[in-house]
């Protein structure tokens, strides 16, 4: 006879490969694989809302998961909004939009400021680089600072393509992301305010030493230039 623990194991693969495959185990519509993410290991709903360029607050309402806080590894988060079923003249069945969720108010914008001194090298949708930021040139070690008051809700190296990354929730609307650090001076759940230090410059593309900095507005990548002053 089978362990426990091993049966378990096959059942969560098991219900887990049929959400993937859309068979009809997950709440009755036709998700596939492209409109779902199975969360690993150490993700948080921010990394993932990060990923998808999605915003927290709509993943969490589509998923009804409150504050976001409770996900735990295999469970599967649904990456767009709920959709009914309408049938076709064929007999098939295919999406019809759901009724669209209650607007969430809009936060005001911060006052915002340079992360670091330099210039840019990169600019908003250029390549090399993620192209949702800019990427300011600097020296290796350099300080780099909190654009606006916020809270740290990531810092660690586990997205791939920012190297050790910092984001900063500054309310509902806005967030800040700092990328390629050398080292990370804050942890998660941590209050800073504007212009205190949170990392050290690291090296980006090409092992050149750059800072990666985007802001997000409900969950998409908006040109920092917009917001930054002039320089």
């Amino acid at each position: 006879m089978k362990p426990a623990h091993s049966i378990r194991g096959v059942v969560v693969l098991f219900v887990s490969v049929c959400l993937l495959s859309g068979c009809g185990l997950f709440d009755g519509r036709d998700y596939t694989a492209r409109d779902v993410h199975v969360v690993r290991s150490g993700e948080t709903l921010f990394t993932i809302a990060w990923r998808y360029g999605q915003d927290l607050k709509d993943l969490a309402r589509w998923n009804n998961l409150g504050d976001g806080s409770l996900i735990y590894p295999g469970q599967v988060i649904k990456l767009y909004p709920p959709a009914g079923r309408a049938a076709t003249a064929g007999g098939k069945t295919t999406r019809s939009p759901a009724p669209p969720l209650p607007p969430i108010p809009a936060g005001p914008s911060p006052a915002w400021a340079w992360p670091t001194n330099g210039k840019v090298a990169v600019e908003f949708g250029q390549r090399p680089g993620a192209g949702t930021g800019v990427l300011v040139a600097g020296r290796v070690g350099q300080a780099v600072v909190a654009a606006a008051d916020g809270r740290i809700v990531y810092a660690g190296g586990g997205l791939i393509g920012y190297g050790q990354l910092i984001i900063i929730k500054h309310n509902d609307t806005y967030l800040s992301a700092y990328g390629y650090n050398a080292s990370l001076l804050v942890k998660e759940g941590q209050t800073i305010r504007k212009g205190q230090r949170i990392a050290t410059m690291g090296e980006g593309p090409g092992q050149q030493p750059r800072l990666h900095f985007e802001i997000r507005r409900n969950g998409k990548p908006v040109n920092p230039r917009q917001y930054l002053p002039a320089r």
